[in-house]
């Protein structure tokens, strides 16, 4: 997360020969390919549809959670306790020591999640409206999340030796809820760069970070016979200006100088992704990459994504899954669904889309809290309508504390989200969008996607004549992101449509008055709100 520069993924001259050295090598041979209808290409993925209970659902919940809460210090930590003179970094060697003596490894050590309850939480979440649960597999720290085979730094061996996936897992099917994972450990190999460091001045000056450090290393320590390399992924010379920390955001996609994967990551990463498939069966599947993990560089992603999608197949005799990945092109938006990162599409898209968001860092972070920094009830639930008007889902990310708990702020804002959507969920369960996703002075100052998302919050705000719309049946929905001061609201759009019959304020059992003319149609609402932060009128007739 967290990048707010990225360039189009393309075909540089080292990805391109990298790929080609990756076919000849055998990865189309890789053990674990699904037999079916949908092929690792992007030609045969364009014959995917997305399911229509993800079109219905409309709205997620996140479990963005693994070590990097632990230190309740923000989002990308494992990398930034590595940039030398960084808050992340002098936080780290005041709370923890020294990188070159304490480093993310041993971050994970500390990881107890001794507070988790996955029942409670996801129950929580259900209550709230979410109609499909995602939980963290993996960030980019690299810590498999769940019994892997595969990668033997995993969290029923190190940190909580818990099986984390498996308890949101079966939680999730408790509450009848469709599960999801979201994967980020592509990247751990560019990413953990950092840990190669060393600091430029001062008394550890010179001495190297952990990054580089061996089994051997770990002879009579807490992590004797694990390898850190598994975890780093750092044997490898560093990428075009890795010493630039922002270089970053312009490689994510695999270009611009970014020291390819080996073959042999390339691998593993495929043999984890298949081992989570097989044994924790997700229907979602996220992944935090430019179109797929490790593309152009290694065509595995489109391996899992076609295995995934065969699996499902076969399981329910049609295509219940979905793999989300960022900044899409025309063709890979067929064979997937584009995921905007902390934004929303400024038109009613062709295709299905989801918006994912957190309510504060994606990582907790203490300062939030202390600064009441969260969203409001009354800022997720704009999102939510705004994005459902442009044929898009919301997945909310509510970031538990290191040992798994949710603090009371955050809880406000989920019991703000829940008393909203028992009004009205009828306007965004089961809708499409409208003929116009909506009308009202903000949409004049809709700001444009960077890179992958990021142009959350850099509208206008909302006001009384800012509405969106869904459709269901034989009613328009028309929601009124604020409460007019006169009690009147005028639909301006509504002035040209057929003859109106009914309007109905969701949650109140007043009869509303209305009149229809050329300029709109004009609605009287009663003295007394039905809810808080944003207002449906279900209108019926030929509209």
């Amino acid at each position: 997360m967290n990048r707010r520069s990225l360039l189009k993924t393309g075909l540089t001259g080292l990805s391109a020969l990298y790929l080609s050295k990756s076919k000849a090598g055998g990865l189309l041979n890789l053990a674990g390919d699904a037999k079916g209808p949908f092929q690792p290409t992007w030609a045969s993925l364009e014959k995917y549809e997305v399911p229509d209970w993800f079109r219905d659902a409309k709205f997620g919940i996140w479990a963005h959670w693994g070590p990097q809460c632990q230190p309740e210090h923000g989002d990308w930590y494992a990398r930034g306790m590595y940039e030398e003179g960084s808050d992340q970094y002098k936080f780290h060697c005041e709370k923890y020591g020294h990188p070159s003596k304490f480093g993310f490894k041993d971050v994970i050590n500390e990881w107890k999640a001794e507070r988790w309850n996955p029942e409670e939480t996801v129950e929580l979440y259900k209550n709230a409206g979410a109609k499909y649960f995602m939980a963290l597999a993996n960030h980019h720290d690299n810590l498999d999340l769940y019994n892997s085979k595969h990668q033997r730094w995993n969290s029923t061996r190190v940190g909580p030796k818990k099986d984390i996936l498996k308890g949101w897992a079966a939680a999730a099917k408790r509450q009848g809820l469709p599960f999801g994972v979201s994967v980020h450990s592509a990247h751990a190999w560019r990413w953990y760069e950092t840990a190669q460091r060393s600091d430029k001045s001062g008394p550890y000056a010179g001495v190297p970070y952990d990054g580089k450090l061996t089994k051997a290393d770990g002879k009579g320590k807490w992590w004797d016979g694990l390898d850190p390399q598994e975890l780093y992924a750092q044997n490898h010379p560093l990428s075009k200006d890795s010493l630039d920390g922002g270089s970053i955001h312009g490689q994510w996609g695999w270009q611009n100088g970014a020291y390819p994967p080996s073959k042999a990551y390339c691998d593993n990463f495929y043999n984890r992704m298949i081992d989570l498939i097989d044994h924790y069966d997700p229907e979602l599947m996220y992944f935090d990459d430019t179109a797929l993990p490790l593309w152009p560089v290694s065509d595995v992603g489109l391996k899992v994504t076609a295995y995934l999608y065969n699996k499902s197949l076969k399981k329910y005799g049609k295509n219940r899954a979905a793999v989300f990945g960022k900044i899409l092109d025309e063709q890979q938006r067929k064979c997937m669904i584009w995921d905007i990162e902390r934004g929303q599409s400024n038109k009613i898209e062709s295709f299905p889309w989801q918006t994912d968001t957190c309510i504060g860092q994606w990582h907790y972070d203490r300062r939030v809290y202390d600064g009441n920094g969260y969203k409001t009830p009354k800022t997720v639930v704009h999102t939510l309508v705004d994005v459902v008007s442009k044929n898009g889902n919301l997945l909310l990310n509510v970031p538990l504390r290191g040992d798994g708990s949710m603090d009371e702020k955050e809880r406000a804002v989920v019991d703000g989200i829940t008393a909203w959507m028992k009004v009205n969920s009828e306007c965004i369960y089961g809708t499409r969008p409208w003929k116009v996703y909506g009308e009202g002075p903000a949409m004049a100052s809709e700001a444009p996607l960077s890179a992958q998302g990021f142009n959350e919050g850099k509208n206008k705000p909302y006001t009384a004549e800012d509405i969106r719309f869904t459709t269901k049946g034989d009613a328009v929905y028309a929601t009124l992101l604020d409460w007019p001061a006169n009690n009147k609201s005028i639909i301006k759009t509504m002035g040209n449509t057929g003859k109106v019959n009914n309007v109905q304020l969701l949650g109140s059992s007043a009869k509303l008055t209305f009149q229809q003319s050329a300029d709109g149609l004009s609605v009287d609402l009663p003295a007394e709100k039905p809810c808080n932060d944003a207002y449906v009128l279900k209108i019926t007739g030929a509209v």
